[in-house]
């Protein structure tokens, strides 16, 4: 999704430094969230059943192995922060923090789904931003980080049913543990059709192109398949989610 924030803002196709900058600097950010995820909740996985064979939790990899993936992490991604522009350097920390205080959100609050859905969001507005290097068109910028907060949040939402039965002996909070699944699924429905609004108000407001409506409908069809599947969650999580992303970035590049 970071490259359909860079395409959006740009109206053309960018620079190959850039868009190798953009890369890395998502690359290090996903190194970061991955890693201190695991690293918070090396304890927890430990006793879930679905987590066990993780490699901090099963002991394949050390804390100090760990902590050398997320000094990596972290130089990739301030590094092409700032050989993007001063601007991004300026913003880096907000999407850190966020990643740092995510995973214990769980702990405290079944809103911990909307940490997710606004760490996922820092993608394509972080993409933006590497084009525009203000904040002019802040408006037109918040679209897509919009639309991922909602879609991202549903799906977490979706795969947290898998922990359903765990979260609750472990007072962990997450939809499914406290409302149960048939209403967390709901919410989740809820989510995704909100995320298609906000997607039709791209295509109206910002994209302006007829050629954008095939790939709005595909993305909505996709929205409802991967709640229509919710059940099987590889099939809703790993495989529609990929295909629903690539659809969003060629509605946006089409339209430009």
């Amino acid at each position: 999704m970071i490259y359909s924030g860079v395409f959006l803002a740009s109206h053309e196709i960018p620079s190959l430094r850039l868009l190798i900058l953009v890369l890395t600097a998502a690359i290090g950010a996903r190194l970061i969230a991955m890693t201190l995820n695991r690293i918070i909740d090396r304890e927890i996985d430990k006793r879930n059943p679905r987590t066990q064979n993780r490699e901090l939790a099963k002991g394949t990899m050390n804390l100090a192995e760990s902590f050398g993936i997320l000094i990596l992490g972290f130089a990739l991604y301030l590094i092409s922060a700032k050989l993007i522009s001063d601007f991004c350097f300026q913003l880096s920390p907000i999407p850190l923090i966020i990643f740092v205080v995510y995973p214990y959100l769980k702990r405290f609050t079944p809103l911990a789904h909307f940490g997710v859905g606004l760490g996922l969001a820092m993608g394509p507005l972080g993409g933006f931003f590497a084009v525009t290097g203000s904040m002019e068109r802040f408006t037109e910028a918040m679209m897509l980080p919009l639309f991922n907060v909602f879609w991202a949040t549903g799906f977490d939402i979706i795969y947290s049913t898998l922990d359903e039965e765990f979260d609750k002996k472990a007072g962990l909070f997450s939809f499914p543990s406290r409302f149960g699944k048939k209403r967390a699924l709901q919410i989740s429905a809820l989510l995704h059709l909100l995320a298609f609004f906000v997607l039709t108000a791209l295509v109206i407001i910002s994209l302006k192109a007829l050629i954008a409506v095939p790939f709005l409908l595909l993305s909505g069809f996709l929205l409802w398949l991967e709640q229509h599947k919710a059940e099987d969650v590889e099939l809703a999580f790993f495989k529609i989610n990929i295909v629903l992303g690539f659809s969003v970035l060629l509605m946006v590049l089409v339209s430009i």
